[in-house]
């Protein structure tokens, strides 16, 4: 039997400490940057951010910006010619559909409404959404990246075939509401530093005993007599 969320994040929170949640508030600043992020270091993409702030004035400016401007001034981000017109698209809608881009209305909306909302954005996927959801606005979102979804499927949580669209939906009915900054943090750290996506270091992580991926017990019962 698989290992409980509650259970996960009691063994990984002594080696990588429980996160606090803290919402910053600015939603707009949350999807600019998740777009920057995909596919790329969160040090490249953040400055790539503040190269992007520095350089214009408003959120206005970034939509009006000539394109050529924008790719060459995110450059250092990655995939550049992707993310400026999306980045672009997305501003300029939230302009016409919230003057002054302010997304604070979105509390007071139910969740799958706001939700709905900003995947109602061009090129607004569900992490995206659940991103500025969990991480600005402090609302019960689940965002999956490629961490979390690679260790919920070696812990057996998800099934190997889960997309990754799925995946937020799964998790989401796993883990308690009040959990899910933590266990996002703390899944995201393990996918980084233990369960990496190749050679993960099974010898020192702590659901080792527990997990149905682990080389180490791949390695026990591919040792053992008559195996």
């Amino acid at each position: 039997m698989a290992l409980s969320p509650a259970a996960i994040m009691e063994r990984l929170a002594p080696v990588y400490g429980m996160p606090v949640h803290t919402p910053h508030g600015d939603a707009v600043a949350e999807l600019i940057l998740t777009v920057l992020s995909q596919n790329t270091a969160d040090t490249n993409s953040g400055r790539a951010f503040i190269a992007m702030m520095n350089r214009h004035s408003s959120w206005e400016a970034i939509a009006a910006a000539p394109a050529d401007e924008l790719i060459a001034t995110i450059q250092n981000g990655g995939l550049a010619q992707q993310k400026a017109p999306r980045i672009q698209a997305i501003l300029r809608a939230v302009g016409d559909r919230s003057p002054g881009w302010d997304l604070q209305f979105l509390r007071e909306l139910p969740l799958e409404d706001a939700r709905a909302w900003l995947r109602g954005l061009p090129g607004v996927g569900p992490k995206t959404a659940a991103c500025v959801l969990l991480f600005a606005l402090g609302l019960p979102a689940m965002p999956v990246d490629t961490h979390v979804e690679r260790v919920s499927k070696r812990l057996g949580l998800i099934p190997q075939k889960t997309t990754a669209d799925q995946a937020h939906d799964l998790l989401e009915s796993l883990v308690a509401p009040a959990d899910y900054y933590r266990f996002h943090m703390l899944l995201i750290k393990h996918g980084r530093r233990i369960c990496q996506a190749r050679n993960p270091a099974c010898g020192n992580c702590p659901l080792e005993p527990d997990c149905p991926s682990s080389l180490l017990g791949a390695a026990s019962v591919r040792s053992a007599p008559g195996s």
